[in-house]
C-alpha cells in the first residue's frame, strides 16, 4: 500500500492537534508548545501571502538560531513556497550574489541585511496578521534551497528534490532515533544543512527541539544536563571543543540521559572519535556520511567503527564507488575519487542553480570527495579532491594532517593548505591557533610520531582566531588564497 503524504504545514496541525501543551521548540529561556507554534505560523504564513509570497517561491531567511527561525521556516512552507536559509555574518557581497542567485520575493532577515528586495523580521510578520486560524497548506514543489560553494565566490544553491511533504502516519522511531519521547538538542547554526535538515526532522517527528543561540562547549553540556537531552547533533569542531575542556569542567555536568550522537560535515579524527565512544558509548556515537545534495550517504555505528577505524560506513541509500582519473572503479584499498547516484526508482536528489554537477555517465556524480572502500564494502575519506596537496608527486590530504594537529592537548583549531613551492611544486602549510606555551618545534615533535616526513608542514603559522565556524567548516580556498596573496606582495617588494 503506497505511503499517504501530506503538506509539512499540515503535519504541523496535526502535531500540535494530537499535542497541543507539548513543547515543539526552546532556545534560552523562550519555549513554543506545538499549539503555539501552530497559531503563530499561521499568522506568518498569512502575513507573507499579504507580502506576495506565493507557492513555489523562494523566500531567504538570514536569522539567529532561535524560535523566529523556526516560525520562519514553517510560515513559508504553509504557502507552499520554499525556506533558504543563509548565514547572518555573510559579507555583503557574498550575501548580494546569493540572494540574486535565489530571486526571492521576501528576504527575513536581520536588520543590517538589506538587499534589493523586501526584508522583514518573524515580529513585522506577526505584526501583520493576527489571524491564528489553520491555514490550508499547500505542498511546497522543492522542500528547501540551501547554500553551498561561497568560498570560492561563486556561490551556488542546492534545490532539494524532495517536496514539501511529509508521511501521513506517526512514526514511533525513525532511522535517526528521533520520536516525541526525545530532547534533541542542537547547537548548530540553522542555515546549514545538517542542523537545518535535523531541527525540522525533530520537529516532524513529534520531539522538543532545543536550540542554542550560539555554541559554547561547557554551555552544551550544561544544556543537556538542564533539558535532560536525550539526542544531540555535533560537529567535530564542536566535539573538540567540548573535550578540551578541563576534566573538572567537562566531568561536572550529568549527561547520563544521552543516548544518541549524531555527527556529520567534516572528517572526525580517530583519537576525538575513540574518546567520545569511551565517553558515551558505542551505541551511542552515529555518523552519517552525505552532502547537501543527498545523493546517497552512508552510516556508522560506534560499535561497527571500532572495527574499522576511520570509516564513515557503508552505503545505505543509493549506489557510491571510488574511480580513478580515467573513470574506471578501483578495486578495495585503492584511493579514488568517490562518485555517487540515486537508486534506479527513486526521483532526483536536488538541482543545482548556479552550478554544474561533476558527472560520469549512468548517472553519477561526485562532492569532489576522495576515499577508497575496503574488501567489507566500509567506505573512509581521505579529503576533498580541490584541497589535496602534491609533494614533490606525492599526494597529501589536509584533513590527514590536520587530524594529527588537532591531536595535540595545546592545539584548539588548525588548517593545512599548500603553497606554492619552486622545488617541490607545492608546500604543506599548516595554520594553527594554540593555546599559549606551544611552539613550532613542540609540534613537529608530536607530528614526528604520527606523519611521514613529506606530509610535516614545512611552515606553521600560529593565529589567534579559530579556523572553522561552528558548523565545522574551513575554507580552505580563501585561507589559501589570502597566503598566497601575500607571499606575491612580499616578492613584489623585494
Amino acid at each position: 500500500m503506497p505511503e499517504v503524504m501530506i503538506p509539512l504545514g499540515e503535519k504541523l496541525f496535526r502535531r500540535a492537534q494530537a499535542m497541543p501543551d507539548a513543547p515543539a521548540v526552546t532556545c534560552g529561556e523562550t519555549t513554543l508548545t506545538y499549539g503555539q507554534l501552530e497559531a503563530r505560523t499561521n499568522r506568518v504564513a498569512r502575513a507573507l501571502e499579504k507580502l506576495g509570497v506565493k507557492p513555489g517561491d523562494l523566500v531567504t531567511i538570514g536569522l539567529r538560531n532561535g524560535v523566529d527561525f523556526i516560525e520562519a521556516c514553517w510560515g513559508v512552507w504553509k504557502l507552499g513556497a520554499t525556506p533558504q536559509p543563509v548565514s547572518f555574518r555573510l559579507p555583503k557581497a557574498e550575501l548580494r550574489a546569493i540572494v540574486d542567485l535565489a530571486a526571492p520575493s521576501v528576504v527575513i532577515a536581520l536588520a543590517g541585511m538589506e538587499m534589493d528586495r523586501q526584508r522583514v523580521t518573524v515580529d513585522d510578520l506577526l505584526s501583520l496578521s493576527d489571524d491564528d486560524r489553520p491555514v490550508e497548506s499547500r505542498v511546497s514543489p522543492v522542500a528547501y534551497a540551501l547554500t553551498s560553494g561561497g568560498s570560492t565566490g561563486r556561490p551556488k544553491l542546492v534545490l532539494s528534490g524532495s517536496r514539501g511533504e511529509t508521511s501521513a502516519e506517526p512514526k514511533n522511531a525513525t532511522v535517526w532515533r528521533l520520536s516525541p519521547t526525545e530532547t534533541a538538542l542542537i547547537p548548530g547554526p540553522l542555515y546549514h544543512g545538517g542542523p537545518f535538515v535535523f531541527a525540522m526532522q525533530a520537529l516532524l517527528d513529534g520531539a522538543h527541539l532545543v536550540l542554542m543561540p550560539r555554541f559554547d562547549a561547557e554551555a552544551v553540556l550544561a544544556e543537556v544536563q538542564r533539558r535532560s537531552a536525550t539526542w544531540i547533533y555535533l560537529v567535530p569542531t564542536m566535539m573538540s571543543r567540548i573535550w578540551r575542556l578541563a576534566e573538572e569542567v567537562r566531568t561536572r555536568y550529568d549527561i547520563s540521559t544521552l543516548k544518541t550522537l549524531w555527527h556529520l560535515a567534516a572528517p572526525c579524527p580517530p583519537w576525538l572519535k575513540e574518546a567520545f565512544i569511551g565517553w558515551l558509548g558505542p551505541e551511542a556515537v552515529m555518523e552519517m556520511y552525505s552532502g547537501s545534495e543527498n545523493i546517497a550517504y552512508t552510516m556508522i555505528t560506534g560499535s561497527e567503527w571500532l572495527s574499522h577505524r576511520g570509516s564513515v560506513g557503508r552505503v545505505m541509500v543509493g549506489d557510491m564507488k571510488a574511480v580513478d582519473a580515467d573513470g574506471n572503479v578501483l578495486p578495495p584499498g585503492e584511493v579514488g575519487e568517490i562518485y555517487m547516484r540515486r537508486s534506479s526508482d527513486a526521483q532526483a536528489a536536488y538541482r543545482y542553480l548556479g552550478a554544474t554537477a561533476r558527472a560520469l555517465p549512468g548517472g553519477w556524480e561526485s562532492l569532489g570527495d576522495i576515499g577508497y572502500f575496503d574488501a567489507d564494502g566500509y567506505l573512509y575519506l581521505a579529503d576533498r579532491r580541490t584541497d589535496m596537496i602534491l609533494v614533490g608527486g606525492a599526494n597529501v590530504y589536509p584533513a590527514e594532517v590536520e587530524a594529527a594537529i588537532d591531536e595535540h592537548p595545546l592545539v584548539l583549531s588548525s588548517a593545512v593548505v599548500g603553497l606554492p613551492h619552486e622545488d617541490m611544486g607545492s608546500s604543506v602549510h599548516a595554520i594553527v591557533q594554540a593555546r599559549p606555551g606551544l611552539t613550532e618545534g613542540m609540534l613537529l615533535a608530536h607530528l614526528a610520531e604520527r606523519l611521514v616526513t613529506y606530509k610535516h608542514p614545512r611552515t606553521i603559522e600560529f593565529v589567534d582566531e579559530p579556523l572553522r565556524d561552528d558548523a565545522g567548516k574551513v575554507r580552505r580556498t580563501q585561507l589559501r588564497d589570502q597566503r598566497v596573496a601575500r607571499l606575491k606582495s612580499t616578492l613584489s617588494q623585494t
